[in-house]
């Protein structure tokens, strides 16, 4: 399939599991504050690869995705709703620690710079 459809499906897919997480579903495992920051799907439209970031530091992303998985079959039912495609991909969520990662470095770079004063 075109790379430029690959992407807009990816991007359309993206923004309805934001909405559907955050919105409908009634985990207790997944906190308020949670982001889709990044949604492959692949070139057949079988999988889509969700990458999750939490904000939260009370919450495990092992929990999370324990939730997101076991919720797995409202979430799709809910996007196939939203999104219009012939064959709804299989999700597989992916814990993202990307924004834990860079809060990380933006203390390291403060504790270098302070040190220097």
């Amino acid at each position: 399939m075109n790379k430029k459809r690959v992407y807009q499906i990816s991007q359309e897919v993206k923004k309805s599991l934001s909405d559907i997480i955050q919105n409908k579903v009634k985990d207790p495992r997944i906190p308020e504050i949670i982001s889709v920051s990044h949604v492959e799907v692949t070139n057949d439209l079988s999988f889509a690869k969700v990458h999750i970031s939490i904000f939260s530091t009370d919450v495990e992303m092992d929990e999370v995705l324990e939730g997101l998985n076991n919720a797995k079959g409202f979430i799709k039912k809910e996007l196939s709703k939203s999104v219009k495609l012939r064959a709804m991909p299989d999700l597989i969520f992916i814990g993202d620690e990307s924004i834990e990662l860079g809060i990380k470095m933006a203390k390291l770079i403060d504790e270098v710079n302070n040190g220097d004063k």
